[in-house]
């Protein structure tokens, strides 16, 4: 696997790499962020095996730069929609998905906890989805932003630790990244459940 992504792996460039993928997929959900991060940590993982000639990911610097880039992401996402305007509410009213998520996310702040974005950062979109609801309801950004911050430092320390795992006990082979994006594509999966998931009535 090495041999045919090492010219990023082994790159300083890897982490600015993930970062702009990280940070524009809330914009643009398809782009392949949790593939590179888990392909990443895949390669790291070849350093603990002695078999790899060139410089591999530093974890550490790899989950701090996927972290850090989805936070920011999620912070141009919500600043984005406190200023959309007139236009932009008139699309999350169109859009039931959205409506949803506003008046959840709105519930769950007002109470002080967010744990709603925290899930729906592992869900596909569902960062977009609360990101953008947070903004246009015009959300404070000091109850959004601490827990955007733990949402990042999830995603990035589950995403790294698949990689590197299925590295450490399948080599830094594809079937250890294939193996590591089922883990976190099943994430993905229940965290759209949660995020879905009616909430039961008083």
């Amino acid at each position: 696997m090495l041999e045919s992504v090492g010219a990023l792996t082994g790159s300083p460039w890897i982490y600015a790499v993930v970062a702009v993928s990280v940070l524009f997929d809330v914009f643009v959900p398809v782009l392949p962020s949790g593939v590179l991060v888990i392909m990443s940590a895949t390669a790291a993982a070849a350093a603990g095996t002695g078999g790899v000639p060139h410089n591999v990911p530093d974890i550490m610097l790899l989950t701090l730069s996927a972290a850090t880039a989805s936070v920011l992401g999620d912070m141009a996402a919500f600043r984005l929609a406190w200023r959309g305007g007139d236009r932009l509410d008139r699309a999350i009213a169109r859009s039931r998905r959205l409506t949803t998520a506003q008046e959840r996310l709105g519930a769950a702040l007002s109470r002080g906890g967010g744990v709603l974005v925290v899930i729906a950062r592992f869900a596909p979109a569902g960062r977009s989805i609360v990101s953008l609801g947070a903004g246009a309801a015009h959300r404070k950004l000091r109850e959004f932003l601490p827990w955007s911050v733990l949402a990042g430092v999830a995603w990035a320390g589950y995403s790294v630790a698949l990689g590197y795992l299925g590295g450490q006990w399948l080599g830094a082979t594809w079937l250890a990244t294939g193996v590591s994006l089922l883990a976190l594509f099943a994430a993905g999966s229940v965290a759209a459940f949660l995020v879905r998931r009616p909430r039961p009535t008083a």
